[in-house]
């Protein structure tokens, strides 16, 4: 209560409902796996497979060593877009080695060197850089050109020596004046304007950066001094001010870039010429331990609900890879469910061993691989086969949005498909279904759709990803919306508004259809009061509040018994 002290009249701010229980996103993704390009130890938010290919590149194969891969990240992202998902997050995964980046360096006398460098490690770094000086002639009569260049600007002054010979001398522009360089301390200005010359010439320099994807990046009118408003140290700095630029510029300089005059030199010597940038790599195929380097920079993220690592199932590592997504999702309060992938090539035989490792009422297995048209199609490889978690991760965002994290994802369309590596018959199914393999199947006029809803668990509590996934929505939303409630006094105020507050909250879930039940009664209740609490709990601090909710189960088996009946006979 604020106090009073003197006469007057106070006008104060209160509040006559409980505190709101909002519902946290459920369709936000979160991938980990190998890409071309992008950094490392982040994880990246992209809203559109154009976003991801500017930051991590595109799908050409990954080359691990001597052998290739199929980039199943990028054409999970792709999958994810197409059928549906809009919020994504991505954790790059690298073994790393001693330095992956591609460069090319100039060097000039005094052991001076400048470098053009990838930003980050990958074979996409590998490339091309152009570099051409740009030389603007100033009138010799119009100084006014010469007062309006901004600080930084590099000055050429050209005139005959004794020998008849051109002798060029460099300036530099400060908020002083003109200055000769190589700049001392104790320089004074110099009067450019009025030195006899044959030629002024103001110098700036163009960078044209093709990556090994043949993608371009230019540059153009870069200053060559730090002070320069558009400064080549600042605009292709190692470590840029704007995210944007260190996300999707891919190339930096380094080396001896702070002298104008070196650096000058450098780019002078290389003009009109094409430098190749070697030395990207993208090291060796991750191991497990790789894996959980990149998921662990997601565990901060609150709005992550559903991982995949598309393609773990491809490599040498699968099982220890598959451990760290799982030991991710079932981690305390981490609120997530897992989507995993059975081995490609493998039959009915090999999806049932690779659930007889799992257990988990977090993640779920799909069966089989995906052909989908590929997108860099030569002649012989028009089609590709690619893990259906990419797809199926769309699949859940767009259930979530279209209905509800409380619906079950399947039964729902596979864009992008046009095949699969297996066609699943009914009786296979029948086998595999009741282990936790969940199957993609083509049904003729119906396409090919996704035919399962299980988790991999045991627990016959949690054997539907429906259920399992709206308690972690419900889990997480009560967890998140009630921290106010956190050192309050703990009597029966504070037990009556966390009643109203988780009530209210599940009534509107009752009301959207997502519980079962013909009224509130049957569909909730909501106890936090002396009966779910001892005395030992209030004298430790706790407040215990008891809910129950009653979840919908998906109609998994759509039964209609019909039999004959005689023309009089009665229902």
């Amino acid at each position: 209560m604020p106090e009073y002290l003197a006469p007057g009249v106070y006008v104060e701010e209160t509040s006559f409902r409980a505190k709101s229980i909002e519902g946290v996103s459920t369709s936000t993704t979160a991938f980990v796996g190998p890409t071309r390009k992008g950094p490392l130890d982040e994880a990246v938010f992209v809203s559109s497979f154009g976003d991801f290919e500017r930051i991590f590149g595109g799908f050409e194969a990954l080359k691990f060593g001597d052998s290739s891969k199929v980039n199943y990240l990028a054409h999970a992202v792709k999958n994810y877009f197409d059928n549906g998902g809009a919020r994504l997050f991505v954790s790059r995964v690298m073994a790393k080695g001693e330095d992956d980046r591609g460069s090319v360096s100039l060097k000039g006398a005094n052991d001076k060197t400048v470098s053009f460098t990838a930003r980050t490690p990958g074979s996409a770094g590998n490339g091309q850089v152009m570099l051409s000086l740009i030389h603007t002639e100033l009138p010799l009569d119009n100084a006014v050109l010469l007062d309006r260049a901004p600080v930084g600007a590099l000055l050429v002054v050209s005139k005959e020596g004794e020998d008849d010979s051109i002798v060029q001398t460099l300036y530099i522009k400060e908020s002083e004046g003109w200055f000769e360089l190589p700049r001392q301390q104790e320089d004074e200005s110099v009067d450019v304007a009025g030195l006899s010359a044959t030629k002024r010439e103001l110098v700036s320099v163009n960078v044209l950066f093709r990556d090994d994807a043949g993608n371009e990046f230019f540059y153009e009118n870069l200053g060559l001094a730090p002070d320069h408003p558009r400064a080549i140290q600042a605009l292709l700095a190692e470590t840029p001010d704007r995210a944007i630029d260190r996300l999707e510029q891919p190339y930096a300089i380094t080396g001896d870039i702070e002298a104008p005059e070196t650096l000058y030199a450098l780019l002078a010597a290389a003009h009109g010429k094409t430098l190749r940038i070697t030395g990207g790599r993208d090291g060796k195929e991750p191991a497990a331990s790789d894996y959980e380097a990149a998921l662990s920079v997601l565990a901060g993220n609150d709005e992550i609900a559903i991982v995949a690592a598309p393609g773990y199932s491809d490599y040498a590592a699968r099982r220890g890879i598959q451990e760290a997504l799982l030991k991710h999702v079932e981690t305390r309060r981490s609120y997530r469910f897992a989507v995993l992938d059975t081995r490609k090539g493998g039959g009915q035989k090999e999806a049932l061993q690779d659930k007889s490792f799992i257990d988990s009422s977090y993640a779920a297995l799909y069966y089989p691989w995906v052909v989908v048209a590929n997108p860099l199609a030569r002649a012989g490889e028009r089609e590709l086969l690619l893990p259906p978690s990419g797809f199926v991760c769309g699949i859940f965002a767009r259930n979530d949005i279209n209905r509800s994290v409380a619906k079950s994802p399947a039964n729902e369309v596979v864009r992008g498909a046009i095949g699969l590596e297996r066609n699943v018959t009914m009786a296979e199914q029948e086998l595999l279904n009741p282990r936790g393999v969940n199957c993609l199947r083509f049904f003729p006029g119906r396409g090919y759709r996704l035919w399962g809803a299980r988790t991999t668990s045991s627990d016959p509590e949690w054997k539907y990803i429906g259920p399992r996934r709206y308690f972690l929505y419900l889990e997480h939303s009560i967890d998140r919306s009630t921290q106010w409630a956190v050192f309050e006094n703990n009597g029966s105020l504070l037990w009556a508004n966390i009643r109203e507050a988780v009530s209210s909250f599940l009534y509107n879930e009752w009301r959207s259809g997502n519980l079962l039940g013909g009224s509130p009664e049957e569909a909730f209740f909501v106890r936090c009061d002396r009966s779910t609490m001892t005395q030992n709990d209030l004298d430790n601090g706790r407040l215990v509040c008891l809910i129950g909710v009653a979840v919908l189960k998906p109609a998994e088996f759509v039964i209609f018994r019909i039999g004959q009946k005689t023309a009089d006979a009665r229902d």
